[in-house]
């Protein structure tokens, strides 16, 4: 969902990884997911807004579909680099 915003606003990305983590925790008797935070490391072009960027997380969040199906928080953390030539 990011990629598609920032591809929608015209935001040049050139390299997207994550380092996701859960927790989990025993509820009802079931081991579930009770949190999931997302850790995305986004490099964009230079001359790309790094605030812009950043606030696609927002509708990026309530677009996805994964988010959106899960009972769990899914928190974004997100750290924004600009390429050097």
């Amino acid at each position: 969902s990011y990629l598609a915003e920032c591809a929608r606003a015209g935001v040049h990305v050139l390299a997207y990884e994550d380092r996701a983590s859960g927790v989990m925790t025993v509820r009802d008797g079931k081991l579930r997911f009770t949190e999931v935070v997302l850790r995305p490391r986004v490099t964009i072009a230079p001359g790309v807004d790094v605030d812009r960027a950043r606030a696609l997380h927002g509708p990026a969040h309530d677009d996805c579909y994964i988010a959106n199906s899960v009972n769990f928080p899914v928190r974004h953390e997100p750290t924004i680099v600009v390429a050097t030539d």
